[in-house]
């Protein structure tokens, strides 16, 4: 808990409690949808839910909507940057969303480095990511693609939430006398017109 002025003071816990809780829950959340998807997706096996919306086996190589195809290990780096220098901003902070979405963004992170990692055949951080989720208006994605972007976007607002001036107190009106009979409530004061 300590007393340090610049920790966060919601919910009487450090900011990395709260963090780690949501970086777990994107990365198991993650793990687990990519394990279940790789079982019952095999084979070109889809399967339609609502709308576009469906779900379809894909892997890639790259990053995001396929750019960088063959560029895993660069992306691996990268990733690991993005989550130390994350970590390293979160000392400064005593926002609960931006605890919250920087454990969105590292949980995602982190799910597709998982993938990164141990489904590479060639090297180091050259495996290729599960992708499932399918709205055939928008490139295939995952839970950690998804956490990625919900957590970019209440990042982007929980700082422009911090950067935002915070309104003065209005202030007393001038001029104005309050006599001590009328704080008082004496009757004597009650009967004026």
């Amino acid at each position: 808990m300590g007393s340090n002025p610049a920790s966060p003071r919601w919910v009487g816990r450090p900011w990395w409690v709260i963090s780690l809780t949501v970086v777990l829950a994107v990365l198991a959340a993650d793990q687990a949808t990519k394990a279940w998807a790789l079982r019952a997706l095999e084979d070109g096996h889809v399967i339609d839910l609502v709308w576009t919306l469906r779900f379809r086996l894909t892997f890639n190589s790259g990053m995001a909507f396929g750019a960088g195809s063959g560029l895993g290990p660069v992306i691996g780096v990268v990733a690991l940057v993005v989550v130390v220098a994350l970590l390293l901003s979160m000392r400064k902070t005593s926002s609960l969303l931006s605890v919250v979405s920087v454990g969105l963004v590292i949980g995602g992170a982190l799910g597709n480095l998982v993938d990164r990692v141990f489904r590479a055949d060639g090297g180091l951080l050259t495996g290729r990511v599960v992708d499932f989720v399918d709205l055939q208006w928008w490139p295939v994605f995952n839970i950690a693609d998804a956490g990625i972007v919900v957590g970019g976007v209440l990042l982007v607002l929980a700082n422009w939430r911090a950067s935002r001036p915070v309104p003065a107190a209005p202030a007393a009106p001038t001029g104005v006398q309050i006599s001590a009979e009328a704080l008082s409530g004496s009757p004597e004061s009650a009967e004026e017109p």
